[in-house]
């Protein structure tokens, strides 16, 4: 299939996100909780089935793992899709130590989306680090699955100015897919939270809505972000966590937001 065009132009924010090295903190959590603008809420009764797109194993339960457990609890069916097993998270490996790190983020999404009340992800096994050479072939797959899925169905996918590089390429390459299938597109940042502002001109505030989450989606999100030990806990010979725990405490605390 040829590429349809996409509902907007995609704007990279690589740049912003590489000079925001993690070790540095990013932008604090009490910034975002003091002056995030005010945003609308999103309206979800008319979600009857939704299809989470992730890069890696952690995305879907970082960026929009609340709402998906809110909305298995209101009855709509929720398919999580993690585009690679995110076996670069850990640079310098081995073949076979990447191999290995793939199946344990592949257990540990398993497990994740277990707590948050879900079935069994799909992986697409593309590679990590990579996704960007494969984009229109992933376009391919997720208009295929979205194509095979009710009338309804919304597509959630890493926002296409995320940043990650991986992220910004799931993100254009759902884009195309709802446009070739007529789902109803929702993007959720990851790693804006880490580089952006709250009066950050790069970041569109204009189609941006907050989810009224409940306290038992938000407490199964927390269960379901213990599931990553690989991710967020220092390794067994003392290394930092890959993802500090600076950035996991942001993410849980600035709620969900998506654009649409």
């Amino acid at each position: 299939m040829t590429p349809a065009a996409p509902a907007e132009p995609p704007v990279s924010n690589a740049a912003r996100f590489v000079a925001r090295p993690l070790s540095n903190g990013g932008t604090p959590t009490q910034v975002w909780l003091n002056s995030r603008p005010a945003l609308p809420m999103l309206d979800l009764t008319a979600c009857r089935e939704i299809v989470v797109v992730a890069a890696h194993p952690d995305d879907e339960t970082l960026g929009f793992g609340a709402t998906s457990a809110m909305l298995a609890d209101m009855g709509v069916r929720v398919q999580v899709v993690s585009v690679s097993d995110g076996g670069a998270s850990h640079p310098g490996l081995s073949q076979l130590e990447r191999q290995r790190v793939e199946q344990i983020r592949r257990t540990e999404l398993d497990r994740a989306v277990r707590a948050l009340g879900l079935p069994d992800a799909i992986s697409l096994g593309l590679p990590d680090g990579q996704i960007g050479d494969h984009e229109y072939r992933l376009a391919d797959l997720l208009s295929e699955f979205l194509a095979s899925r009710s009338a309804e169905t919304w597509c959630a996918a890493t926002w296409r100015g995320d940043g990650h590089p991986d992220h910004e390429a799931v993100g254009r390459a759902a884009a195309i897919a709802v446009v070739r299938t007529g789902a109803t597109l929702l993007e959720y940042p990851v790693w804006m939270w880490h580089w952006a502002s709250p009066d950050d001109a790069a970041v569109p505030w204009n189609r941006a809505r907050e989810v009224p989450l409940t306290a038992e989606a938000l407490d199964r999100k927390h269960l379901a972000v213990q599931s990553f030990p690989s991710q967020f806990d220092p390794s067994p010979a003392g290394e930092a966590p890959v993802v500090p725990p600076a950035v996991v405490h942001r993410l849980l605390a600035v709620s969900e937001v998506v654009f649409c």
